[in-house]
């Protein structure tokens, strides 16, 4: 895939990536459901295997919230190290609209198909790549009731530490909060994915796993295209 226009075929492999100054954050092999230019849905299940910064990774697996905090101090000194984990428990469908400071996941449970929540992930506008997209999550996310009855906020703490680390300078989060405004906008007026009934899906038994390149952790495996 060589050129800007290039599109990822439905049940190809796009690997997410998020970048900080020129190194890999995380890496994740998701199946294409559609890319129309513009718009990516991709798919996510358990067993799929990425990468992702050990600190952080250590923290997700344990609960330990210090281990969180330390991931970021990491992320601002550019002192980390990446490792193999595994994705559990949850099926997850992503919706990445290009020029957008946030991407639209639904998340259900993986045995029974069972709606939990909807995610709106506050990131950087995408960047198609030769394996998939880069971008950089910017730390705050929303979460909404699969009836779109009650949403809350998670994870503002790690952004007023990533803001007080220079993670996110005043500029960005200039952008952060036109995006969450925005976000916030379509979850009430019912538009875009929110017009639309939950998207139950499952992964076929049958599907291989999307697996990441071996250099997927190498930054000039995906430079922008």
């Amino acid at each position: 895939m060589t050129t800007a226009t290039a599109r990822f075929t439905p049940g190809s492999t796009a690997v997410r990536r998020d970048v900080h100054h020129g190194r890999v954050w995380s890496a994740q092999p998701y199946r294409t459901l559609t890319d129309d230019g513009d718009v990516l849905e991709l798919l996510y299940w358990p067993g799929l295997t990425s990468l992702g910064p050990t600190t952080w990774s250590d923290a997700m697996r344990t609960g330990d919230h210090a281990l969180r905090q330390s991931g970021l101090q990491d992320l601002a000194a550019g002192n980390w190290q990446l490792g193999p984990w595994t994705w559990e428990k949850t099926a997850l469908r992503s919706r990445l609209e290009s020029g957008a400071y946030f991407s639209i996941h639904t998340f259900q449970d993986a045995a029974t198909g069972e709606p939990l929540r909807w995610y709106v992930n506050f990131e950087l506008p995408y960047t198609r790549t030769p394996i998939g997209l880069d971008t950089f999550d910017l730390f705050v996310d929303l979460v909404v009731e699969p009836d779109l009855s009650a949403h809350h906020w998670k994870d503002v703490d790690e952004y007023e530490q990533a803001r007080h680390l220079g993670l996110i300078d005043d500029d960005l989060h200039v952008q952060v909060e036109a995006a969450r405004e925005q976000a916030l906008g379509l979850l009430q007026d019912r538009r875009g994915p929110f017009a639309e009934a939950w998207p139950t899906w499952a992964p076929d038994p049958g599907w291989p796993h999307p697996q990441l390149p071996c250099d997927a952790g190498d930054y000039e495996t995906g430079r922008a295209r």
